[in-house]
């Protein structure tokens, strides 16, 4: 499907955005891969390792439409995965949260349209369902803007989609790391925001290959949402270091306990599928789409009414010694 195509990744210096690349490199034969981001360093350091003849490297910032319009000149596929994802410093930055994160959203969907892209898939987050913070009501507005961008898009070809998953072993945002660069300092205990808490774990690898598939899958208009386990906070400590004290810190600005996908106020539009969910849009399309069958021929079912899903009411949790796995994993990656 990505064969001869050119596929364009918005903050593609990111964890996402490389191991995109390395699979798409290793698996398809792209016409292009198209790097956007706004950070020359680290576009520099990624050309080090990603050099191959389809390689384009471009500066530019989602807050800049006429540039993301130069740059998807030609483009089939889109990937936005740039934002600002530091939940407290939202809290203490909205407005450049704000900036970013919804305002960048419009602006890769007017660039989009403008340039005649086929697909369009955003990568979103957790805690855009039922958010209480900042950075998760950006996330929530962006995935708005995405589906109803496919009522924009009118008799144009171009479709958009949006992939929500939890947090993602081996990214540079993810606990992992902080915990692991406190052990190599020495650190006689790790901190524990609460003992009670539990967050949705994907690796690396998983994230590409599914919004990979969802490409495939995608009518335009749907929230894909994997399903994978949860894991506790204290089991994750205790996965990279067996028998340290913990210390309980309490919880930061605008977090929760537990993360919610599938929040229960949108169980009527949400279908189940063998290995993932789908939230349909609240709004109608003026073609009507039958999205309980995708592209691929796969068949969801309606949820249950009420049905929610929840890291802390997951059916599938990961003990320690899976996380190891899942961590072992994304390092190999």
């Amino acid at each position: 499907m990505l064969n001869n195509k050119t596929i364009l990744i918005t903050g593609g210096t990111g964890s996402f955005g490389k191991q995109f690349t390395k699979t798409i490199l290793e698996r398809y034969s792209p016409k292009k891969i198209i790097i956007y981001s706004r950070d020359e360093l680290k576009q520099y350091e990624m050309a080090q390792t990603f050099n191959a003849p389809q390689m384009r490297y471009f500066i530019g910032d989602v807050r800049d439409q006429p540039r993301l319009t130069q740059a998807m000149e030609g483009v089939d596929y889109v990937i936005h995965a740039a934002a600002l994802k530091h939940v407290p410093v939202a809290e203490y930055n909205p407005l450049e949260c704000i900036k970013t994160n919804v305002y960048g959203a419009e602006n890769v969907i007017h660039a989009a349209l403008a340039c005649g892209v086929e697909r369009v898939i955003a990568l979103s987050t957790d805690k855009a369902a039922n958010p209480i913070n900042l950075y998760g009501a950006t996330k929530l507005a962006s995935d708005k803007l995405f589906v109803a961008a496919n009522n924009m898009a009118g008799l144009r070809k171009t479709r958009f989609a949006v992939v929500r998953y939890g947090n993602v072993m081996g990214s540079r945002g993810s606990v992992i790391p902080f915990f692991q660069k406190l052990l190599r300092e020495g650190a006689t205990e790790l901190p524990i925001t609460d003992a009670r808490m539990t967050r949705f774990w994907i690796t690396l690898q998983q994230g590409v290959d599914f919004v990979i598939k969802n490409f495939e899958r995608m009518h335009g208009g749907e929230i894909f949402v994997p399903k994978i386990p949860s894991a506790t906070v204290t089991a994750l400590a205790e996965a990279l270091a067996p028998g340290m004290p913990q210390k309980i810190i309490g919880i930061r600005p605008g977090e929760k306990l537990h993360e919610v996908m599938c929040p229960q106020d949108d169980s009527h539009l949400t279908l189940g599928f063998h290995d993932h969910y789908v939230i349909k849009p609240t709004i109608s399309f003026a073609v009507p789409v039958d999205f309980a069958l995708n592209n691929i021929g796969e068949q969801g079912t309606p949820v249950p009414e009420g049905f929610e899903y929840s890291s802390g009411t997951n059916t599938d949790f990961i003990n320690v010694e899976q996380i190891r796995a899942m961590i072992k994993s994304g390092v190999e990656a």
